[in-house]
């Protein structure tokens, strides 16, 4: 089974909430290093944490990447946007297109860039975060591109797995973090979330469910369409 501990931790989108657990969380479960990235990363007053420049939208940048960090076993996608309207419809075309190169260009070709190197070391895993958008498509082209990256994930699943590298897929509903500010509901704590990653990768898992609402929606998916999104039958009626 996968195990943090000894791991070489790299994490994209470090400075959010979720991604500064994903740091020091690894430490806890005993990574030797973590690669804490960022477009303008912070520093971190810890020797193990080493602050790494990276733009995921960027090719370059993603080549430095490898080079700054060959020793890099398990690699964490954590970085995402949002878009300013949850409508297809009302963003740009600027919009749509920055939402898939953050949410999914980015992190497709950050799993490629790094293959080679997570296939050299044994246990090397690949973390992908996904959402619940994967499943329910109530954000536009957040959701589009959160299903993309879904998809991706399972073909980077087979891909991978011949090559000894452990793929795990990770869905939620909201996180108490900024992006989801705007929410009253009920919300998963980061440090919710991310020991429930780190218990599934460590457990060999390849999906993380992490509340009920994201178990609820994939269930829903062998359904009628219009059992998951009951408003259809209003605009059919």
């Amino acid at each position: 089974m996968p195990s943090l501990d000894g791991a070489v931790v790299l994490v994209t989108g470090a400075n959010g909430g979720i991604g500064t657990h994903f740091v020091h969380d690894a430490l806890a479960r005993g990574a030797a290093k973590v690669y804490a990235t960022a477009r303008f990363p912070r520093s971190w007053n810890d020797e193990r944490i080493i602050p790494l420049t990276l733009d995921v939208t960027d090719s370059s940048s993603i080549d430095a990447a490898v080079t700054a960090a060959p020793d890099v076993t398990v690699l964490i996608n954590n970085a995402g946007a949002t878009p300013p309207s949850a409508s297809l419809l009302d963003v740009t075309e600027a919009d749509i297109r920055a939402n898939m190169e953050t949410n999914f260009f980015g992190p497709v070709l950050l799993a490629r860039a790094f293959a080679p190197t997570l296939a050299a070391k044994p246990e090397a895993v690949l973390v992908d975060v996904h959402s619940i958008a994967s499943w329910y498509a109530g954000g536009g082209i957040y959701s589009a591109s959160k299903a993309a990256l879904w998809s991706a994930t399972n073909s980077l699943r087979l891909e991978l797995g011949a090559k000894g590298i452990h793929v795990t897929g990770v869905h939620m509903s909201y996180v108490d973090t900024p992006m989801a500010a705007y929410v009253d509901g009920p919300k998963l704590l980061p440090a919710e979330l991310v020991t429930a990653v780190y218990d599934a990768v460590e457990a060999g898992e390849y999906e993380v469910l992490a509340d009920e609402s994201t178990a609820q929606v994939k269930s829903a998916l062998s359904g009628p369409i219009e059992a998951l999104y009951p408003e259809l039958r209003s605009t059919s009626a």
